[in-house]
Order: structure tokens, then sequence, then C-alpha cells
């Protein structure tokens, strides 16, 4: 086995061990990156969902609370406008959704299913737990949440929802007096819940992971020829001259010139070596062919 091979499957055993090493964390790195990124656009869609229900309370719903009695306007409900404002937002962020799940809704379309209601229950067993991010199995796939509690903290909320007879009743002509009553002040009922397919982030993670292999195996691969050529130029080639030079000279032949000496390295040091050996068997062969023979 020549020294190149012995080099090149030494070298080969390192750069695939260091692509293994360097892939492996690429990649928990660029999961990690993307489920934080998730994480980031669903808060930012959570406080924009928080930040008009707070606008609705405070300047949509008092403008328009006398006209309730005659008709109800679904915009002067916290919930309804932070849900539609989002569904206008998810246009351009389609792969999110965003649901107030509610364990008593008015509007059906607001009331939990069963891992919702989960969801809610945590926050009402923990009131001081101001979120959960959590990762779930659903229907297409994994999924990843983050949840918020929704607590009634304005007492104009408990003038749908505290009794039916204090509701309006253009309200009740609507949606009828079964659902959405007997909450209370400070009572958590529901959760702002935004929810979206890992596959879609991890998708991306895995083409970027992919690209990166590329660019990282065209890197190893440069260095792989590049340390080739050195190899060979630096000290492959020089040994395979002092070889063949130290095979001529140990049948006789010393016709073969000296090695320059320069350098102070490990080559320079073994021709200089080799050039003393040279010599000192040139002058032991002379010796022996001038001495007389008995």
């Amino acid at each position: 086995m020549g020294l190149r091979l012995k080099f090149n499957l030494v070298l080969l055993a390192v750069m695939l061990a260091a692509l293994a090493g360097a892939a492996v964390a690429a990649r928990q790195m660029l999961q990690d990156n993307a489920r934080a990124e998730v994480v980031r656009e669903a808060r930012l869609m959570l406080e924009a969902a928080s930040a008009v229900r707070s606008y609705t309370i405070d300047h949509v719903r008092p403008h328009l609370v006398q006209q309730m009695a005659e008709v109800f306007l679904p915009p002067t409900v916290p919930a309804f406008a932070a849900t539609e404002a989002i569904n206008n937002l998810r246009r351009h962020y389609g792969d999110y959704s965003y649901k107030e799940a509610t364990l008593n809704p008015t509007n059906p379309r607001n009331r939990t299913v069963d891992w919702e209601a989960d969801v809610v229950q945590q926050f009402r067993q923990y009131p001081d737990r101001g979120e959960i991010i959590a990762e779930r199995q659903a229907a297409a796939g994994r999924s990843l949440f983050i949840a918020r509690p929704i607590q009634v903290t304005h007492a104009a909320c408990l003038q749908c929802h505290s009794t039916p007879a204090v509701a309006p009743a253009s309200l009740l002509r609507l949606y009828g007096d079964a659902n959405g009553f007997g909450w209370k002040q400070g009572e958590i009922v529901g959760a702002q819940i935004v929810s979206v397919p890992m596959d879609v982030p991890l998708a991306h993670a895995e083409r970027t992971f992919a690209a990166f292999l590329v660019v990282l195996g065209v890197v190893f691969l440069l260095t792989f020829l590049a340390l080739n050529l050195m190899l060979g130029a630096l000290i492959l080639r020089p040994v395979r001259r002092m070889s063949l030079a130290a095979d001529r000279v140990s049948t006789g032949d010393f016709a073969e010139p000296e090695f320059t000496e320069r350098g102070t390295d490990e080559l320079a040091v073994l021709r200089s070596s080799f050039n003393r050996m040279r010599r000192s068997l040139e002058k032991a062969m002379q010796m022996i062919h001038a001495s007389p023979r008995p």
C-alpha cells in the first residue's frame, strides 16, 4: 500500500467524519432556527390580534353600543374583530391559522375542539401561565401552536356574556340565549391560538440543509484535491527521487548527483543525511577496491 493511498484513506475517513458531524449539527441548527422563526411570527400575529381586541373594546364598541339595541354589530365584539383582521393578514401568511378558542362562546365558530379545550384548561389551572408553545400531531401532520389565555378583564364583556337578561336583544335574536353566558370578571374563558403546520418551515430548512451539504461537499472535494497536489509536490515527489537514488547507490552507481541541501524541514534533514550516507558508502567502496588482494 503506497504512501499516497494511506494518506488518502486517512484523509477520507477524517473528512467523512467531519462531514457527518457538520451535517448533524447544521441540520439541528436549521430546524431550531425554523421553529424559532415560526414562533416569532406566531407571536407577532398574536400581538396583532390582541391589539385589534383592545382597539375594538376601547375605541369601536363605545361608539356603537347604543345601536346594538336595534341591530347587533359583530365588529363590536373583540373576538370577531380580531379573527376577521387576522383572516385578512392570512392572505400573506396562508399557512397560519388563528382561532379564539372559547369553552362557551356566543359564536359557534369559536367553540373549542378537544385539544383546544385542554389548552384552555391548562390556563385555567395555572392562571399565571401567560403562554403555551407546543407541538401536536394533527391530521395533516406535525403542527406547532402558540396560545395565550383570554381573560375577562373588561366590564364591557359582561354586557353580552353575564346573563341573557342584560344582554342586548339584538344579540339574542342573532345567537339565542343558550350559549356565551355565565362569564365572570377575571375568569379565563378561552385562548388565542395560532397554529402552523411544521412541514412548511421544516421543508424550508431541509432545502437549506441540502444546499449546505452540496456546498460543504464541494469544499471538501476541493480540499481533498488540493491536499493531494500538495502531498505529491512537497512530499511524495522528493521522497520518490531519494528512493530511486538510494536504489542506484545501493548497486554501486554513484553517478547520481548529490541532493541540494537547503531548508530546515524534515525533508532537508533527510537529504543531508542521504548525502552523508552516499559519500560514506562511496568512500567505503573506493577503499575496498583500492585495498590489495591477498
